[in-house]
């Protein structure tokens, strides 16, 4: 059985917009790519968490530092096939104060990790969704702003830009989804669905490059 690595934020955890909660199997975008791969063939580790970040400490939220965190996540799940990192969206956050490329630098660091600590996988990297234009105002998420919105516009570039230095493999977000109109940030059902839909047909196009090698 292959084993794929989901390693992310509240997006990869299925957060449910506005309401809060979890989706369940069969919603969120992980298990749909498991069920699309096979259950029999494929276990895909779903390692999300919200308010994860790429390099940064939360004030308030202890554990949510990835560069921390994914050295024993990737020995707890050893021997992984695939990594797949989809981080970046609470870098942007205005705490952190992060430029784009600050956040590339960031995530350049999860992927030696992942070379360090499971240096057998194919890494995967997803530059995530866009931030919603109000994600910022009162109803919504005042963590961000709207230089957290522009930012998290840039990341696409930059994080494609560090699949061709690091020679990983990279699939945007942003151009299968968006967030929902509930909070402006998370993924709806219809998001998940998409991008479940997108990362699976990488995922193929990774094995049939792995197979004709």
């Amino acid at each position: 059985m292959k084993q794929i690595l989901c390693f992310g934020d509240s997006n990869t955890y299925g957060l449910i917009p506005k309401e809060g909660g979890r989706y369940p199997w069969g919603i969120r975008w992980t298990s749909i790519l498991n069920e699309k791969l096979g259950l029999e063939n494929y276990r895909v580790i779903e390692e999300g968490l919200c308010g994860r970040t790429t390099i940064f400490d939360d004030p308030l939220r202890e554990g949510r530092c990835g560069i921390q965190m994914i050295p024993a996540i990737l020995e707890t799940h050893n021997p992984i096939d695939i990594a797949v990192v989809m981080l970046g969206t609470n870098d942007c956050k205005t705490i952190y104060g992060a430029t784009a490329d600050f956040i590339g630098k960031g995530i350049s660091k999860i992927i030696s990790r992942i070379r360090i600590n499971a240096g057998e996988s194919k890494i995967l990297l997803i530059s995530p969704i866009h931030l919603g234009a109000d994600v910022w105002k009162n109803d919504y998420d005042p963590d961000f702003s709207a230089l957290s919105v522009a930012t998290s516009k840039e990341l696409a570039d930059i994080y494609q830009k560090v699949c061709e230095n690091e020679n990983v493999y990279f699939l945007d977000a942003s151009s299968y989804a968006k967030p929902s109109n509930a909070d402006q940030e998370h993924l709806d059902e219809e998001g998940h669905r998409l991008l479940a839909d997108a990362i699976f047909k990488k995922i193929n196009e990774i094995e049939e490059n792995v197979a004709n090698k």
